[in-house]
């Protein structure tokens, strides 16, 4: 079910009509501009619909109302995915503009369809009479995500609260939009221009290659950038030995966010905080988090906070024995200073060159993206049996994007995939999946079969200059694998309604797919195969291949230390009462858990994007942990197998992890790949924590 666009001249039909190759929008038929109107004759389109849907005179049933609402807004889900994948990976001042704008009309929207009293009689009376209607399991999970949807959009709330609810919906949607662009703007526009000689001393080719490059972009030819892109920033932590600039690079990196002035998060957070307690309390919680994991795999605050702190006491052991290390090796150089965050990347990596006899300046050159690429191609093939070839000549939202086709073992066609790699100033720092569109298989008048994935990858890593490689670190590399992760299981999706689709899982569960799937980078017939030197062509050699996977768990203790306080502080602010003093919470969780000075939070809090740009993992940064155990868990069972790639396995992983979306329970999901739960030993061990590993 579709209602027609409005018939305004000023509305580009290009931006819903798509009809490019493979069914791709024609990015290069609309303009910015165009956007304004097609979000206004999208969101006319989705009224009409939910209108016709609440009217009906016949009873309510499973098809004229659940399965209506399904199919409708695909206008607006369209003009959406198009303008929130520019908003993140292509953006500028005429986007965020309207960013601004848009972010709280669509919460607006959103709202009152979620308190239209006669849609929700509708949706209520199909689950209080639930039992009767015969329905799949899949259809009872899409009927309770659509009843519970409006239950937390305040469906059951007195007229004046859910007033409240909406107006709060709205302000924190444009809360949400300004944090993010106030750390694009601060990330955009510091960089560290370096001069030939002293200042770059410590820093191998490769890092210089992308610094020139960085500073060409920023018209300063004949320089070498420093930005706060993490493809420069963390190898330029960790190779320069020019203390004093690691020190102005560290504290430029962690003050986004937090420099005062127009781009200040400060005040933004201790009102989204407010305004997140308020919506809890409203709804019924005790607090935010409450909320948040009502539908969750931990459920409770508690059950997340006693993981946490678990690993935590185990990391922390680890992590002193790191900073001991560290302090070591700068005594040994003849230096007196204590160890601060500047310094750990950088004598870190002298300490595992020395206990492992690499460094990563030496492994870096076998590390290319386009051999990494390929060898995320042949996981999937040699997996799931897919095939993914590029398609030339595709004009996509920016010149550095790829389209690739990707089918499976029959050869039909499955899926659509576009690969955006290089770090720009228009671009948000970090890597994320989405899509453009999920996979269903409801009938439409356009495409009886319905609709086939279109999924993106969005990365950063440093551009080369012309004619030269692109170079990963290992840590480049895993984030490459990690999100193709995500994207096969939005590609390899297998469900009958949109809402259950690809990622459409409880947030705890959405990082297994992708966290799983870096572990197929280190397996050695991977980088035996596709690690080959940029130059040369030869393969990394043997031993520098055996000590790369010796050193897996090197510097443990450090990296989950940085994970771990962000989560930690995530939870206290939605468990707590709000303050004025959004940082002294942050200060103070800190303290209590025991946080070396010498290590600080992954995500300090002005520039906490997953929980403040917008509520994805708002009380949910835990979740990487949650998946992580069950990815540690889930890999495994292909360890113990004695074949990474043993079909038996990989066809119910696909079965019952990447293919049934939010079909399912996660719970009951991972049962039927693994046959039970795992326990936290499982990523201890990954770690390289547990006594036992």
């Amino acid at each position: 079910m579709s209602a027609p666009m409005s018939a305004k001249a000023a509305v580009n039909s290009a931006l819903v009509e798509w009809n490019g190759t493979r069914g791709l929008p024609r990015f290069d038929a609309f303009a910015d501009t165009d956007f304004e109107a097609a979000f206004d004759a999208a969101l006319a389109a989705h009224d009409a619909e939910i209108d016709v849907i609440a009217g009906r005179a016949e009873a309510s049933s499973f098809a004229n109302t659940i399965v209506a609402l399904e199919l409708a807004g695909e206008a607006l889900s369209r003009v959406s995915a198009i303008f929130g994948l520019r908003a993140g990976a292509h953006t500028n001042e005429v986007i965020q503009t309207l960013e601004r704008a848009i972010a709280p009309k669509l919460a607006r929207h959103s709202s009152k369809i979620g308190m239209n009293v006669a849609l929700f009689a509708r949706v209520d009376a199909l689950w209080e009479g639930r039992a009767r209607l015969d329905l799949t399991l899949e259809e009872t999970r899409v009927l309770e995500r659509h009843w519970k949807g409006f239950v937390f959009a305040g469906a059951k709330l007195p007229k004046p609260e859910q007033e409240r609810l909406a107006k709060i919906d709205e302000q924190l949607a444009s809360l949400g939009a300004r944090f993010g662009q106030n750390v694009l703007a601060d990330e955009s526009s510091w960089s560290l221009l370096l001069s030939e000689g002293a200042e770059l001393e410590g820093l191998p080719g490769f890092l210089l290659e992308s610094m020139a490059a960085a500073a060409r972009e920023r018209k300063a030819d004949g320089k070498f950038a420093v930005t706060l892109s993490r493809s420069i920033i963390e190898p330029f932590l960790t190779f320069s030995t020019r203390r004093e600039l690691r020190e102005e690079a560290f504290r430029a990196w962690v003050a986004r966010g937090e420099n005062g002035g127009a781009t200040d998060n400060r005040a933004l957070i201790r009102e989204t905080l407010q305004l997140r307690e308020d919506k809890a309390k409203l709804l019924g919680y005790a607090t935010y988090a409450e909320w948040k994991l009502d539908d969750t795999m931990a459920k409770t605050p508690a059950a997340v906070k006693q993981l946490l702190e678990t690993v935590w006491v185990e990391a922390a052991a680890r992590a002193k024995e790191e900073e001991a290390d560290i302090a070591a090796k700068i005594a040994e150089e003849g230096k007196s200073h204590d160890v601060m965050p500047w310094d750990w990347r950088h004598y870190a990596e002298k300490i595992r060159g020395q206990r492992f006899d690499f460094s990563e300046a030496e492994l870096k050159p076998y590390l290319q993206l386009e051999m990494m690429i390929l060898a995320c191609f042949q996981v999937a093939d040699r997996l799931f049996g897919l095939e993914v070839v590029e398609v030339p000549g595709v004009a996509a939202y920016h010149p550095d994007v790829r389209t690739f086709e990707v089918r499976g073992r029959d050869g039909e066609l499955m899926a659509i995939f576009l690969g955006d790699y290089f770090a720009r100033s228009s671009k948000f720092s970090g890597a994320w999946m989405s899509a453009l569109q999920s996979q269903h298989r409801l009938p439409t008048a356009a495409r009886p079969k319905g609709e086939m994935p279109i999924v993106y990858n969005v990365c950063n890593f440093a551009k080369p200059a012309v004619g030269k490689r692109a170079l990963l670190s290992l840590d480049d590399a895993r984030t490459l694998f990690h999100e193709f992760g995500h994207a096969l299981h939005g590609m390899l999706s297998s469900v009958t309604y949109p809402s259950v689709a690809g990622t459409h899982v409880a947030r705890d569960f959405v990082e297994l797919p992708s966290q799983l799937y870096e572990h197929w980078l280190t397996v050695p017939a991977v980088l035996e195969k596709f690690a080959v030197h940029h130059e040369t062509g030869a393969p990394m050699p043997k031993e520098l291949l055996d000590k790369v996977l010796a050193a897996r768990t090197f510097d443990s203790g450090f990296h989950t230390l940085e994970f771990l306080s962000s989560a930690l502080v995530d939870m206290a602010f939605h468990t707590r009462p709000p303050t004025d003093d959004p940082m002294a919470v942050q200060t103070e969780v800190l303290a209590a858990i025991g946080m070396p000075r010498a290590i600080v939070m992954r995500h300090a809090t002005p520039h906490f994007q997953h929980v403040f740009a917008g509520d994805s993992y708002s009380a949910g940064y835990y979740s990487y942990l949650w998946s992580e155990v069950l990815d540690a868990d889930a890999f495994a069972a292909f360890e113990e197998a004695g074949n990474p790639f043993d079909p038996v396995l990989a066809g119910k992983l696909q079965k019952n992890v990447y293919s049934v979306g939010g079909s399912v329970d996660p719970a009951d999901a991972y049962k039927a790949f693994r046959g039970r739960m795992p326990t936290v030993e499982a990523v201890l061990r990954k770690k390289g924590l547990s006594k036992s590993s």
